[in-house]
């Protein structure tokens, strides 16, 4: 079988980085202020509960990757154990997804480069850093993981370096450690907009997590996938603790939360009350690696989906043809060509572009987490049935399941509150049933097929 020759050239190492750097992303470095708006000081709360969640999700699929670990992931998983569509759903679901977020990422690209060089259209800059990663991408799967390794490793020493500043300044702030501590709770309390400005948080905070599941999709090309995936994620819990609740708890003691990200970035913030004056240039230079390597693992699993895909008959053979070092190479240049798009339609409208695209993500992560969540019920149900046991079982099954599910429900209800989330949910059943066309005209051509 074609699946065979997927080179398993992702190591330990590799897996490591990349499972902390998809917990690190644009929305952290730059949509940390408005999250902060929304609650204040209960934004750690906010990252806390969302975190632990997507931590529940990671462990669903963690035990399905450890037990089968296949390039197509939860696509290949919800039609083995759930059935034909949902399968359908899934896979395709998640390709439109991160060929969203990888338009989304490349039109940041052009919006950080344009920081330090305006004259350069911002169409160009998106060109450029496609066909860089498309290359890159082409080499082999080593490649792709060495790539990511080290823009991974600038943003985790970004947000290092960021929290040991800050505890430094917490140290040796003039009111003296512990009296800074009650910025927790001076300005209108920890909770200040009350259970509705926490619950709106989250909604934006559980995007700062999406693409964390990228983790499920590398199980085809791990080595020793047994034990490197179970290591990556149960890490997970430990990366939300530090990177985003450690974060925030330096930024809301530093500073009246009604203050941080006011004049600049939270980050900004920090480097620049130490004393560094090149702060700003500091933080477009980690944010513009965080963009390039968002996109770097979008066109990495947008290839590997279109592959498993087309193993399991949902998307054209073609999508299986591997070059001789064992990269599908037709489902990372079609997905890089699509991605062309964004190039004419940042050139069109280079200044509103990239919250149309926001709102069309959004949904689809939801839609991602909910079939992870569903398909594992499924696969533990087919475990009990037929004596099967799982090496790496997730966590309180299936209590974890139903918590997940009903939040993931809620943070669906909480973006018809928010008017640019709004029109995604009202996209969402326009969606489903596009989806559901298509795997009617795949199963009659299926079927016709057989009959001639």
């Amino acid at each position: 079988m074609a699946r065979k020759n997927l080179k398993r050239g992702l190591k330990n190492r590799h897996l490591q980085m990349m499972a902390l750097g998809s917990a690190i992303g644009t929305g952290l470095f730059y949509g940390s202020a408005s999250t902060i708006a929304l609650t204040g000081p209960s934004v750690m709360l906010a990252y806390l509960v969302s975190g632990i969640v997507i931590y529940f999700i990671m462990r669903m699929l963690g035990e399905m990757s450890v037990h089968e670990p296949v390039a197509g992931s939860f696509s290949y998983y919800a039609t083995k154990y759930w059935g034909g569509f949902p399968g359908f759903l899934a896979g395709w679901n998640y390709w439109y997804c991160y060929i969203m977020v990888s338009m989304a990422e490349i039109t940041a690209v052009g919006i950080y480069v344009n920081y330090w060089w305006p004259d350069v259209p911002q169409w160009l800059s998106a060109l450029i850093c496609l066909i860089v990663i498309t290359a890159i991408n082409l080499v082999n799967v080593s490649a792709y993981g060495e790539t990511e390794f080290w823009m991974a490793l600038v943003k985790v020493v970004a947000i290092l370096s960021m929290i040991f500043l800050g505890a430094y300044l917490i140290i040796t702030n003039p009111l003296g450690y512990p009296a800074n501590i009650s910025n927790l709770w001076n300005y209108g309390g920890f909770m200040p907009n009350g259970v509705w400005g926490l619950a709106m948080a989250c909604v934006v905070v559980m995007f700062s997590y999406g693409g964390i599941e990228l983790l499920g999709i590398t199980a085809g090309e791990a080595e020793e996938p047994d034990r490197s995936i179970p290591k990556a994620i149960n890490q997970v819990i430990w990366r939300i603790l530090i990177f985003y609740v450690g974060t925030m708890f330096v930024l809301m003691c530093l500073w009246p939360w009604n203050q941080v990200g006011m004049e600049s970035s939270p980050f900004v913030q920090i480097f620049d009350n130490v004393g560094i004056p090149a702060a700003a240039h500091i933080l477009n230079f980690v944010v513009l690696s965080a963009a390039v390597s968002v996109y770097n693992s979008a066109i990495y699993s947008n290839a590997r989906m279109l592959y498993g895909l087309a193993e399991k008959g949902d998307a054209p053979k073609v999508f299986m043809m591997l070059s001789a070092r064992g990269v599908p190479i037709v489902g990372t240049l079609v997905s890089s060509c699509i991605t062309l798009i964004i190039v004419v339609m940042n050139y069109l409208f280079p200044s509103q572009i990239f919250m149309y695209l926001f709102a069309v993500v959004v949904i689809s992560a939801v839609i991602n987490w909910v079939c992870i969540t569903l398909t594992h019920m499924k696969f533990r149900k087919y475990c009990e049935e037929n004596g099967v046991h799982s090496k790496f079982k997730s966590i309180l099954y299936p209590l974890t399941n139903y918590v997940s599910l009903a939040f993931l429900v809620g943070v669906i209800v909480m973006m018809t509150q928010i008017p640019d989330m709004r029109l995604a949910v009202i996209a969402l059943p326009i969606w489903l049933c596009i989806l559901y066309a298509g795997y009617r005209f795949k199963v009659s051509r299926h079927n016709k097929s057989n009959v001639e």
